[in-house]
């Protein structure tokens, strides 16, 4: 059965019929926050090494306000136990009020279906909030036999199907999850997701040497602009501290903090973290981050934070308050690229968007959301646009692994 443990999400017996014919003995118990789940328990299921899906990532969001429910992010976790007790997976799940910090744009379906009467929000967003870098999210114990585990992927998906469907929530939005999972879900027999495709842009690491190795493998033009690029910045008078550890220090997140609200306010966005997150993450994560701090006259003048996994490296936010050309790219990607490099990491994911990622050697590649929509007209008309639409990416993916730098042969 599934278990809810608050007013908003009430328990109804529908749903624990549903969820009892996944797999006998089992439950799904929906929770209020990931600290009602033992962080042990959390990490054994998401693995260890991927910091954007760790128990501490989540906490620190969650306790900092940056995803509550006052944000319009209302966490209500499951997690998939046997008869024992024992945790078998869990699912980062929330209830949101907003399509807001998705990067997996649904705000004209919401528009359509309002104007058609009905009610979009709240919806189930299942993924990390802020966070459109790809990876698990049917989170299960890498030590279940894999019979097991497959069918624990199954109920975890299931479990929040029914919760959408028994609480009259208009759909179930599953974002940025691997190809495999997404494979998964969309070839089941009479599959009740729709799939969508997305695109994002990553460098990968060909087993280069240093920096200068990975510029041999670009096109003359491509290289000398590189060049000029990073020489500029070193002729504007412009360092670089690569801090990670025990070297990250308070003022840096004060000084990141500043770099990070001023980029947004040139955007006339709104800040999604608050200051309490980067404190939390000094304390849970700080080995597991790397802060490129650029200095100007040894002032702090920007700074981007990226998080360290197994062999990737996840470009998350950057911030400056000053205006220099050429001061992004080499914040956020030649810095990366040198780190990538030097440490073995085999890819460096730069985020969402972003086509002037491609000439400096990020490859465009898909990325895979799923979804469902609980009024079947809508959700087949759904079903139709992600159709056309990956049709459309297609083509322009396509289209610009032809404006690659990277030279005829490479």
């Amino acid at each position: 059965m599934v278990v809810m443990d608050d007013d908003l999400t009430p328990h109804n017996p529908a749903i624990s019929d549903s969820a009892n014919s996944l797999d006998q003995g089992w439950t799904a118990e929906m929770v209020s926050g990931v600290s009602a789940i033992p962080a042990k328990d959390w990490d054994r299921c998401a693995g260890s090494g991927e910091p954007l899906i760790s128990h501490a990532f989540l906490t620190a969001l969650e306790e900092s306000c940056s995803a509550n429910e006052a944000s319009g992010w209302a966490p209500r976790h499951l997690v998939l136990k046997d008869q024992t007790g024992k945790a078998l997976g869990v699912l980062p799940l929330y209830l949101k009020s907003h399509s807001y910090g998705e990067y997996v744009f649904d705000h004209a379906w919401a528009d359509a279906w309002a104007r058609a009467g009905g009610r979009y929000y709240p919806k189930v967003q299942i993924g990390i909030p802020f966070t459109p870098v790809p990876g698990r999210r049917l989170l299960v114990d890498p030590d279940l036999d894999k019979a097991t585990a497959t069918r624990a992927t199954a109920a975890l998906a299931e479990a929040a199907l029914a919760s959408a469907n028994q609480l009259g929530f208009s759909s179930v939005h599953m974002t940025f999850l691997t190809k495999d999972e997404h494979d998964h879900l969309i070839t089941q027999q009479q599959s009740p997701w729709i799939s969508r495709e997305g695109m994002q842009f990553h460098w990968h690491n060909r087993g280069y040497g240093d920096f200068d190795d990975f510029l041999g493998t670009l096109s003359s033009r491509k290289r000398k602009a590189i060049r000029r690029e990073r020489r500029d910045i070193k002729d504007a008078g412009l360092g670089f501290d690569l801090l990670r550890g025990e070297d990250l220090k308070t003022h840096h997140w004060d000084a990141f903090y500043e770099f990070y609200l001023a980029t947004i306010d040139r955007k006339w966005g709104g800040a999604y973290l608050t200051r309490g997150f980067f404190d939390h993450i000094h304390q849970t994560m700080r080995d597991h981050i790397l802060l490129v701090i650029a200095k100007h006259d040894d002032k702090a003048v920007a700074g981007a934070i990226n998080f360290v996994g197994k062999d990737t490296l996840y470009g998350r936010n950057w911030g400056s308050v000053v205006d220099i050309p050429f001061l992004h790219f080499e914040t956020c990607y030649y810095q990366a690229i040198s780190y990538a490099i030097a440490n073995g990491l085999k890819k460096v994911e730069a985020g969402a968007q972003g086509l002037h990622k491609v000439q400096r050697g990020y490859e465009p590649v898909p990325t895979y959301s799923v979804h469902h929509m609980t009024d079947p007209g809508f959700h087949a008309a759904v079903k139709d646009f992600t159709a056309k639409e990956a049709r459309h990416i297609a083509r322009e993916r396509q289209e610009l692994m032809g404006w690659m730098p990277y030279k005829a042969a490479t």
